[in-house]
């Protein structure tokens, strides 16, 4: 497939190689003629080229001229592209890669030195490179939405307007704004907003609402090359220089995802790989959407902006944003690490060798902020988080726990038991059992993600009563795949529509996870075979021992279409070992090897807030502090300590954090990463994290008795004891669990009364828990099943299960 360069006239146009550079003689002589040539790409591995193009290095031994030298590609001779860099390399990028294998080679006229070739592996712009069949159907966006038709939804609107391929891929367009000198707060603040709004049709219902309107106060108007607005402002770059504040939006098509990428510009310059505009610092800001969500059709991320991003822009950061890095547009991750690996290589191939990648996101953007890390090390170099989760497979423990504990506290059975008491009563057992503050944050989650794992067509059940906990469900069924529900694969009726799309994120990563023999479900990692729900609350006196009973009696699990189940629900043992191996559940050894921000605020709750706050900061309830500790614990235990993990907590205000805390952190991050990329040593990549770490980073928190937020606190015992900073806990926690939470089925021993205090049980209760855990119960001292250090980066090319990549391909000679 052809690349689709912008299209500017500013911008050179490239034939089958673009610029770069040529061997340099360095002071004369022979050189040493019995030193191969060497080949290597230089903004990605030989193995993962995508998009038809590859910036390539060549290197001689000094003395050799670019007359002595023939560079070949698949046969076709391209020399004349490449242009002297001095030390005797030659830069160039190659274009015109056919996907598969293609060939460079590179040797002397003279008969010495002894050439070189490398073998380069070109995959589409529409992917996938590493990560396996693509899911289908997938429909694909079109420059204005375009009506349902029968079992085809409502198109969403590119924000492009090409039409798509069969591939969806559509031609790239480049367009050029100018900061206004509008101030983006106080009265009659311009708009952050983006200038041209994301255009969206509901896929299940066909809905196309109105056209949207730009913001009428815009803080970014168009602009026209060669003028000069009276209200246009300037950028003060982090190297100094001032320039118009003008940025040139990107925007395209990249492993299926829509794409937006900005940077300052200047309209009367060029701009090539090996001579980048000024302004630009080397540097990319990296934003992830939030949420979790596995449609089936393509679209602009309406979670990340980068009109919102004026300090990156600025100072000359690359912004930069795909709807498949958007966690509510994409839930395999691989395929979101796959997409970040492939912009990079793209600004890498047109806008030039980057210094560093800074990724950052809340909640589902924390999620493939660290998920990056764990899948594929050296995506980021570093990330800053808000309202943070390690990953998304472990954080399903407690959405899938949650959701069982709050349908079993509504079952007849608990209900009995609970007769009688004060709602106050029962909520703190409720709380105790869930390891929260109090008993809304399991119902959070079950309101907000209990259903996200739903395969087919559902009824979308409801706590709409936070006291009681009173669930109320849905008259008419929905689907996750934002399609039209006649589209969709329906549980209630399973053979008819056994071949329809499935909606949950296992499903939608059926390429990673592989598929449940003799069905197309897809293998998934949910399990709760041997979890003693309350265990935690039993022994601390909180709930009887007939509460425990009944509770584990009751709670039961789901198969995999998330269907409820009497039984627990068994994971397919082969998905545990590729969660593990690949990277999926956070590695703390990869973890490790990034620097790591983590602003942490209270999120704990829907009906409890910390002083200063309103629950309108605090409505979701899910972003437990827990997780921050998690992620803590799995680096510490990896790699010995978590010296590269910034924490930093705060409560007042509740989440995210706030602007000046963002900007300490931002400033941190770059200062941080700056020491990092100029480290010479030959020290592990861990141990130059931590020696670059600057001590401004240090831990803190703010108590939420500082109304000002200014102060901090570097005692972090002073900071658990504010009970808004302290973290909580997990069900599973509750149950046993490691505060990690990466054990995703637990290994078994026998059910014993020996593990409680005496006469906890009467005979008949212990009889009714060995008819619950007849296979036993989890040995929280052991590993889980399947738990292994990841292997990471694996591919998926050949199939599900994934193979190491191992090392990157070199050149070999002639």
């Amino acid at each position: 497939m052809q690349k689709r360069r912008p299209r500017a006239a500013v911008w050179h146009a490239l034939g089958l190689v673009i610029v770069s550079v040529a061997l340099s003689s360095c002071g004369g002589g022979n050189g040493d003629h019995g030193t191969p040539l060497s080949i290597r790409t230089v903004s990605n591995r030989a193995d993962l080229i995508s998009d038809g193009d590859a910036l390539v290095e060549v290197t001689a031994p000094p003395g050799l001229a670019k007359q002595d030298l023939t560079i070949k590609l698949n046969g076709s001779d391209v020399t004349s592209a490449f242009t002297d860099q001095g030390h005797g390399k030659m830069l160039g990028v190659v274009t015109g890669l056919k996907t598969g294998a293609n060939v460079v080679e590179a040797e002397t006229n003279r008969g010495s030195p002894p050439g070189a070739r490398l073998t380069i592996t070109n995959a589409p712009r529409s992917g996938p490179v590493l990560s396996g069949a693509q899911i289908t159907p997938y429909y694909c966006a079109t420059p204005t939405p375009q009506p349902q038709s029968g079992t085809t939804p409502a198109t969403n609107a590119s924000g492009l307007s090409g039409q798509p391929d069969a591939n969806c891929n559509i031609a790239t367009e480049t367009k050029l704004y100018y900061r206004t000198t509008a101030a983006s707060t106080g009265t009659g603040a311009c708009s952050t907003a983006l200038p041209d709004p994301v255009w969206n049709s509901n896929g299940l219902t066909g809905a196309i609402p109105a056209a949207p309107t730009a913001p009428a106060n815009s803080c970014w108007k168009p602009y026209t090359p060669g003028t000069t607005p009276a209200d246009m402002a300037t950028a003060t770059t982090d190297n100094g220089q001032i320039v118009p504040f003008i940025v040139r939006l990107e925007r395209g098509t990249m492993n299926r995802g829509i794409y937006d990428l900005a940077v300052l510009f200047d309209p009367a310059k060029p701009w090539t790989p090996v001579a980048p505009q000024a302004q630009w610092n080397g540097k990319v800001f990296y934003s992830f959407g939030a949420s979790t969500g596995q449609p089936r059709r393509q679209a602009r991320s309406t979670a990340t902006a980068w009109s919102q991003l004026e300090l990156q822009l600025q100072r000359g950061w690359i912004v930069v944003s795909n709807s498949m890095t958007d966690s509510l547009r994409n839930s395999n991750r691989v395929v979101m690490s796959e997409t970040v690996m492939m912009m990079k290589e793209h600004i890498g191939d047109t806008y030039g060798s980057i210094r560093y990648t800074l990724g950052t996101g809340c909640s589902g953007g924390s999620i493939n902020s660290n998920m990056n890390l764990s899948i594929m090390p050296g995506n980021l170099d570093g990330v800053v988080t808000n309202c943070t989760y390690p990953d998304s497979e472990t954080t399903s423990l407690e959405v899938g726990d949650c959701t069982l504990l709050v349908e079993a506290y509504q079952k007849p059975q608990m209900q009995a038991l609970w007769s009688g008491m004060l709602q106050s009563d029962i909520n703190a057992k409720e709380a105790a059992i869930n390891g929260h503050p109090d008993q809304t944050g399991c119902q959070a989650w079950f309101n907000l993600f209990g259903s996200n794992g739903k395969a087919g067509l559902y009824k979308m059940r409801t706590v709409t009563d936070n006291n009681t906990g009173a669930i109320s469900e849905a008259a008419t069924p929905t689907n996750n795949c934002e399609l039209p529900n006649s589209a969709v694969y329906d549980p209630a009726n399973p053979v008819a529509t056994a071949t329809l799309p499935r909606c949950n994120a296992w499903s939608w990563g059926a390429s990673i996870w592989g598929t449940v023999s003799g069905s197309p479900a897809a293998k998934d990692t949910r399990d709760n075979v041997g979890v003693q729900y309350g265990l935690g609350a039993l022994l601390a006196g909180r709930i009887s021992a007939e509460e425990f009973v009944t509770l584990n009696e009751v709670i039961g699990g789901t198969d995999h279409d998330t269907t409820p189940t009497a039984a627990r629900t068994s994971a397919d043992t082969d998905a545990l070992a590729i969660a593990y191996r690949s990277g999926i559940v956070a590695s703390g050894k990869n973890l490790a090897k990034a620097a790591i921000i983590d602003e942490r605020g209270w999120d704990d709750s829907l009906i409890t807030t910390p002083p200063g706050s309103t629950l309108f900061v605090t409505l979701f309830g899910i972003h437990h502090q827990w997780y921050s500790w998690a992620i803590r614990d799995r680096i510490t235990r990896d790699a010995g300590d978590a010296d590269n993990q910034a924490l930093w907590r705060f409560a007042r205000g509740a989440m995210p954090a706030s602007p000046a805390m963002s900007l300490d952190a931002f400033n941190n991050m770059d200062q941080w990463l700056t020491t990092l990329v100029t480290d010479p040593s030959n020290r592990s990549i861990e141990q130059k994290v931590r020696a670059a770490r600057p001590a401004s980073s240090k831990d803190f928190c703010y108590l939420t008795s500082d109304t000002t937020q200014s102060t901090k606190i570097f005692d972090q015992a002073t900071c658990d004891a504010d009970p808004f900073l302290k973290p909580a806990a997990s069900p599973r926690q509750v149950a046993g669990g490691p505060r990690s939470e990466d054990v995703l089925k637990c290994q078994l021993k026998p059910l014993s009364q020996f593990d409680y205090p005496s006469n906890t049980f009467t005979p008949a209760q212990f009889s009714r828990l060995q008819a619950v855990f007849g296979t036993g119960v989890c040995d929280w001292s052991k590993p889980g099943v399947g738990q292994q250090a990841a292997q990471s980066p694996l591919t998926f090319k050949a199939g599900p299960g994934g193979q190491p990549l191992g090392d990157a391909p070199t050149s070999s000679r002639l």
